[in-house]
């Protein structure tokens, strides 16, 4: 299993605020085995990434996104925290891994870039030996060779690039991003009825090209909850008390950061909401953030009584559903003190 989180501001985050200050920030998840499900992968240790846009445009250094990526534990690399101390960054996602499909390697970790384009995946394509070949044979060879690693999540960052009228193009709507997004969940599942396979893919996706961010809490499923998936929004993200409590503010209506995250980051309750299963959610340049039905024959409408039912033993079995589910807030805080770095 994996995790990640976005932040998206008006004003530039110091890295570390993110990272690795926050008692429960990713980094945290990464290594705490009590704050997790998957007793198979009880640590996410193959691995991280940290993806950003640059503060100040240069022409010289391009608009692409600055990735730093490492095989070694994410709690364990010294040059993580010194650069999460200097970087500042309105944009940003970062990943910790727990390989469940892929080898071990740098070619494997997320954040994956193509020109302005960044990607992350939670989660799994089920079977996915099953449906590569095809899913490559729609590809262009220039996208193609995207592909460095052997995972399933960049190979379906390789089709969401095919489904872009011009991947290298310097700009894109939300719109854009948003119909590329649902034309790649649609393949995908169009794939695994190819291939005959009945077991539910995992499909928490994001995406962003330094300006819109779109994101995806999806299962080809009508009857399982998907990876866990929350955001929080607000005027300042801060620490208001020492060994790492973070909380975001609202001091008014104006949405200053947006955060979308695995698991909450903070142990606040009223600072996070869940995102319903097989949902997208788009912020747009101008900071408005947008919920959007994934409608496909896994959409189970919230009036409908089936929608409450969704089971959860599917993704908790591969670790995939946030503390939130298996904790009190109680418990959390509880807890809290003991996890800072």
């Amino acid at each position: 299993m994996c995790r990640f989180v976005i932040y998206k501001g008006t004003s530039p985050v110091q890295l570390s605020h993110l990272l690795t200050r926050p008692c429960h920030s990713i980094i945290n998840q990464a290594f705490d085995s009590r704050l997790r499900l998957d007793h198979r992968r009880p640590i996410n240790g193959d691995g991280f990434g940290v993806g950003w846009y640059d503060t100040v445009h240069d022409e010289e250094l391009g608009s692409q996104p600055c990735i730093f990526t490492s095989v070694t534990p994410a709690w364990n690399n010294v040059n993580l925290i010194r650069l999460a101390e200097k970087i500042k960054s309105p944009l940003v996602f970062g990943h910790v891994r727990a390989t469940t499909a892929g080898s071990l390697s740098l070619d494997n970790c997320h954040p994956f870039v193509f020109g302005k384009i960044m990607f992350m995946h939670n989660g799994g394509i089920a079977e996915f030996h099953l449906l590569k070949r095809r899913l490559q044979a729609c590809l262009s060879d220039e996208i193609f060779d995207v592909a460095q690693g052997n995972t399933d999540s960049e190979w379906a960052f390789a089709l969401f690039l095919s489904k872009l009228p011009d991947a290298k193009a310097n700009s894109f709507s939300h719109q854009t991003l948003q119909r590329a997004m649902l034309d790649t969940i649609a393949t995908l599942n169009n794939y695994a009825d190819l291939a005959g396979i009945t077991e539910p893919s995992l499909m928490n996706f994001c995406v962003t090209d330094g300006e819109s961010v779109v994101a995806t809490r999806y299962i080809s499923s009508r009857h399982d909850e998907a990876a866990s998936l929350w955001f929080s929004s607000g005027t300042t993200f801060s620490e208001y008390k020492k060994g790492g409590h973070y909380k975001m503010t609202k001091a008014d209506k104006r949405e200053n950061i947006i955060m979308i995250a695995s698991e909450p980051l903070t142990f606040e309750k009223a600072d996070w909401m869940e995102i319903p299963t097989n949902n997208m959610v788009v912020i747009t340049p101008k900071m408005n953030l947008l919920q959007i039905p994934i409608v496909d024959k896994f959409y189970v409408s919230p009036s409908d009584p089936a929608s409450l039912n969704r089971g959860t033993d599917f993704a908790a079995a591969r670790g995939l559903l946030s503390p939130r589910n298996s904790l009190t807030p109680t418990q959390l805080r509880d807890i809290a003190p003991q996890l800072s770095i």
